[in-house]
């Protein structure tokens, strides 16, 4: 009798529930934060793996605050609903993406990009593979998708990256980073993109017509 299928396949590990990722959860809200308050992001779009990774206070302006359904199936949040999103396209200023699971990634990806303005920017966060902290999620179910895979999938889409950065801690879930060293260890991977604007051909000037030699007769 084959397996009954995990209610939560499609979705994030319950790893991101747990009371230990606190202090990653706290500073990873922290910097996103910053970033989206730092740019004009009236309205903007932030997707959570779960309820608790939502901000408590939210950015500034008009925006959706939605996060992964416990079952795997569809959003909660501010508003209830499923792929696609229930927004118009090129409807907000700034997305935040939090951990996506890999299984939903390309129609995330694609919706994601399809209501960013152009001049729009996207933060998109992962855990870090590489990360020696991968010991507290590895064998909870995460799994979380390549960061070059993600940064190859939205340059299709019309979405160039603007920087990429680690932070968070090393080993621990204290929270402490563990010295300067070695970046690209750290928990999480932030990527940022901004979704580039068609530029229309403008018109050609008129050049002068006029007779540079002698008729042939």
């Amino acid at each position: 009798m084959p397996a009954a299928p995990f209610p939560r396949q499609a979705a994030v590990s319950a790893w991101f529930e747990k009371a230990g990722v606190g202090a990653m959860r706290a500073a990873e809200q922290r910097h996103l934060l910053d970033q989206v308050r730092s740019f004009p992001a009236q309205p903007w779009l932030w997707l959570a793996p779960c309820a608790t990774w939502l901000p408590e206070e939210a950015p500034n302006g008009r925006g959706v605050r939605l996060h992964r359904a416990a079952d795997g199936r569809g959003w909660g949040g501010d508003v209830c609903c499923a792929l696609p999103l229930p927004l118009p396209s090129e409807a907000v200023n700034a997305i935040v993406l939090q951990h996506v699971a890999t299984l939903e990634l390309e129609p995330l990806l694609s919706e994601v990009a399809r209501v960013l303005m152009p001049g729009g920017r996207l933060w998109m966060t992962l855990l870090n593979r590489y990360s020696p902290y991968r010991a507290r999620w590895q064998w909870q179910g995460a799994r979380p998708p390549s960061a070059t895979h993600c940064q190859l999938r939205l340059q299709r889409e019309g979405l160039r990256v603007r920087s990429i950065r680690h932070f968070g801690p090393l080993w621990s879930e204290s929270g402490r980073a563990g010295g300067k060293a070695l970046p690209g260890l750290r928990a999480v991977c932030v990527l940022e993109f901004e979704k580039r604007a068609a530029a229309f051909i403008g018109p050609e000037p008129v050049r002068p017509v006029g007779w540079r030699g002698p008729l042939a007769t």
